[in-house]
């Protein structure tokens, strides 16, 4: 049985006329009469009474239109669905991303996205640089917006920078630094620092142990948390001068940019195979917006 059956068969059912359903689907009616005779052999049923002057659907014919009806209007959703998809109108985007660093965007983001594209579901995961790569290289997320790591040239992902983000260094707003506009790395020799964890951001741990080396010292580590957060933590509680990115905030904390500049940058990667249109859409977006200076408004 041909798709197109069950289309006559729906016309004919519903004119309750082999003419006029003829003329609706603009086809001869002898053809029409053949069609349904066919798919009547093929069931092993009558679906029309066709003695009478009116035609009439047999039960049989009354439970194969309301089928009929639910398998077309199904295969017209399926093929608008499909359409919508094609355009990156429907579908699914995984984003996995960092915290401090999209705080400034990420929301404004994903709103505009939402807009644009209701019917794209948008699953939003928090993870380390080294965990955002590794699953987007292992097509767990569609898309990552998360730091360079040492192994980011041999995972093969596209990337597009977004940003150079300033080092800081992080004292509470009652430390005697907490007013300059400037300080140099070399005042940090001596005291006690607390960094993001190696394994957690090694890029971020790298460049900080360089500025150090470079200001001509070897920067005394007491604590190295996974998580920003915790960094901001033992700040508050006095255990030490942070070093973060510009983007990191808190009420309680003040951040001075360090001299020389030393910058980490901020990037969004994707696989270069299995281009889904939803996820192509979302790094127009971005780009648009990186473009237009909205990222960072």
């Amino acid at each position: 049985m041909e798709l197109r059956h069950l289309r006559y068969f729906q016309a004919v059912a519903e004119e309750l006329s082999f003419s006029r359903a003829a003329r609706r689907l603009r086809i001869a009616q002898p053809a029409l009469s053949r069609a349904v005779q066919e798919m009547e052999r093929e069931l092993g049923t009558q679906l029309i009474e066709r003695e009478r002057r009116s035609p009439r659907l047999t039960p049989a014919g009354a439970v194969l239109l309301y089928e009929t009806a639910l398998i077309l209007e199904r295969l017209e959703e399926s093929m608008r669905r499909v359409r919508r998809t094609a355009k990156g109108e429907e579908g699914e985007l995984r984003l996995g991303y960092i915290g401090p660093p999209t705080r400034m965007f990420l929301a404004r983001l994903l709103k505009e996205y939402g807009k644009r594209f209701p019917r794209v579901t948008v699953i939003l995961e928090e993870r380390t640089p080294e965990r955002v790569w590794e699953m987007v290289s292992k097509g767990r997320l569609s898309v990552g917006l998360t730091r360079p790591v040492l192994a980011h040239e041999a995972l093969g992902l596209q990337t597009l920078l977004l940003r150079e983000e300033k080092f800081c260094a992080a004292v509470p707003k009652d430390h005697p630094w907490a007013k300059l506009t400037s300080l140099p790395w070399k005042k940090l020799d001596g005291e006690p620092l607390i960094v993001l964890a190696r394994r957690e951001g090694a890029g971020s741990h790298d460049a900080i142990q360089a500025a150090c080396s470079e200001a001509g010292f070897a920067p005394r580590v007491t604590h190295a948390p996974s998580l920003i957060g915790t960094i901001l933590q033992y700040v508050e509680a006095d255990a030490g001068i942070g070093v973060v990115p510009e983007s990191t905030m808190s009420k309680n904390i003040a951040l001075i940019p360090l001299k020389p500049q030393q910058t980490i940058p901020l990037v969004m990667v994707w696989a270069s195979e299995g281009d889904d249109p939803a996820v192509a859409a979302f790094r127009e977006l971005v780009k648009e917006w990186l473009r237009d200076g909205k990222l960072w408004a």
